[in-house]
């Protein structure tokens, strides 16, 4: 057996290492996750309620009840997932060939106009339903394999650094796109009676971008099998006891403070969906959106190539607290300032701010990610890359849900009906979704600082013997495997 602790520092060439083509293919895959749940997170509500003209409550149950779906569905996932033999793909890189077109197709069904069809509120209800739970199921399938394939491709902790880093580009892509692309040409600009000029939904623009949307996936989910390579041995025979698993992920600090986060971090991404409103109902222009976009990705990658050396220097906890204290800082100022209609550039500036600070949080999320599954496997001797991963995952809906259904909820009881989708500011109701819009990410950035500057338990300095533990065990894992 080789002791990798034996060898000397500065001749220490990490046997996993990877480099930036690596990281490419990598970043290739979450631009094909991004592509589709971006478009479906930010406008399918818009598409229920101002094309469809289903009533933002139900809209708001069917949120609640398809999340509340993943319950079992994410646990299963990674249960199938887990126990899974590897093949000579590896045993995650498979899931990227053959979940990828069912993945797409069920993207589109969502944006199908089924309102040309039948005027049934109830049967659009239905296919709603239906068409929406089979693509956050198939999605699952694609990102609980997708996720844990990170820890496979390499254990050292400048890969795994530049692998979450080269996930948060093709995220900024993948998410980007839509947000950049889609308001021109899923709204079209309409005047009343009085020569008022507001937007409206575009049934037929919105299905056409989703297959845009559905085939882009499609490439990218394919390019990132290509280019992919599981360097860490999984086990041939999986020996997994979910129980003991996921028990010992409760006890775990590390690994709940990573839940609340993703709670947290998930549901303010989503909650970000409801600036649509803002942008269509309180500035009155659907363009902004753009510009929003921008000023929420543009922080992201003007600081990618710097976050690697800063973690390497400072850590990813410190790092990660100090961003999300800038971002909340921000955040509570935009809803003290409460914008006016005729001062979007005052919203788009600290939504500037907030990015820089909060773009630390998402670089180095799933790298956070990594290390937590390498913590697990210090404390339980056991590897469950993707058991945590389904659980992380589900952790991540449920911010979704309580997004979904709690921004609908809000919507509609600050004055939000379906005549709303076709005027433009309405005193009352336009005002009180600048205060749902502004209020609710105060809080979540807040608390989002508050877990990763106190709760978080994993700085730098306690990370370096569990990194030397998990290079350990692969190397003694690759010697049998040789043998």
């Amino acid at each position: 057996m080789k002791n990798i602790a034996e060898t000397p520092e500065k001749t220490f060439v990490h046997p996993n290492k990877i480099g930036i083509k690596e990281g490419m293919g990598y970043m290739l895959g979450d631009a094909g996750n991004l592509f589709v749940l971006t478009y479906v997170s930010s406008f399918l509500k818009v598409f229920y309620t101002d094309v469809l003209r289903i009533d933002t409550k139900k809209v708001a149950n069917l949120f609640l009840f398809t999340r509340l779906w993943d319950a079992v569905n994410d646990p299963l996932w990674g249960a199938i997932v887990a126990k899974r033999r590897p093949g000579k793909d590896g045993k995650f890189r498979p899931y990227l060939k053959y979940v990828a077109v069912p993945l797409a197709l069920s993207e589109l069904l969502c944006f199908f106009n089924v309102g040309s069809i039948t005027k049934s509120q109830t049967l659009m209800l239905v296919f709603a339903y239906v068409t929406y739970i089979a693509f956050g199921m198939l999605y699952t399938g694609m990102n609980v394999p997708f996720g844990s394939l990170a820890s496979v491709i390499t254990d050292d902790p400048e890969g795994r650094t530049l692998l979450s880093t080269f996930r948060s580009i093709g995220g900024g892509i993948g998410g980007a796109a839509p947000l950049l692309v889609a308001p021109m040409l899923i709204y079209n600009k309409v005047a009343d009676a009085g020569g008022e000029v507001h937007n409206e939904a575009n049934a037929k623009g919105m299905f056409l971008f989703a297959v845009a949307m559905a085939a882009l996936s499609v490439v990218f989910y394919f390019a990132c099998f290509k280019t992919t390579k599981e360097r860490v041995k999984s086990e041939a025979e999986p020996r997994v006891d979910m129980k003991k698993t996921y028990a010992s992920m409760l006890k775990s600090r590390p690994f709940v403070v990573l839940a609340l986060t993703g709670i947290l971090i998930s549901g303010q991404l989503q909650f970000s969906s409801l600036n649509q409103y803002l942008y269509k109902n309180y500035f009155c222009d659907t363009n902004l959106s753009i510009i929003g976009t921008i000023a929420q990705y543009l922080p992201m990658a003007i600081m990618i190539p710097f976050t690697p050396k800063l973690v390497k220097k400072f850590g990813k906890k410190e790092l990660s607290g100090a961003g999300a204290m800038l971002a909340s800082a921000a955040a509570i100022l935009t809803f003290v300032l409460k914008p006016k209609p005729e001062q979007p550039w005052i919203f788009l500036l600290l939504l500037f701010v907030i990015g820089f600070g909060y773009s630390f949080v998402s670089i180095t999320n799933w790298a956070v990610v990594a290390d937590v599954i390498d913590y697990q496997e210090f404390i339980t001797h056991e590897k469950s890359e993707s058991a945590i991963y389904a659980v992380y995952t589900f952790c991540r809906k449920l911010g979704q849900t309580a997004a979904d259904y709690g921004g609908l909820m809000l919507l509609g009881r600050i004055g939000y009906t379906d005549s709303m989708a076709t005027r433009g500011f309405v005193p009352g109701v336009s005002e009180g979704i600048l205060m749902v819009c502004t209020l609710i990410p105060a809080v979540t950035y807040t608390l989002i600082f508050l877990l990763y500057q106190f709760g978080y338990p994993l700085t730098k300095k306690r990370l370096e013997p569990i990194y030397a533990y998990v290079r350990q065990t692969n190397a003694d894992a690759e010697d049998e495997s040789l043998t």
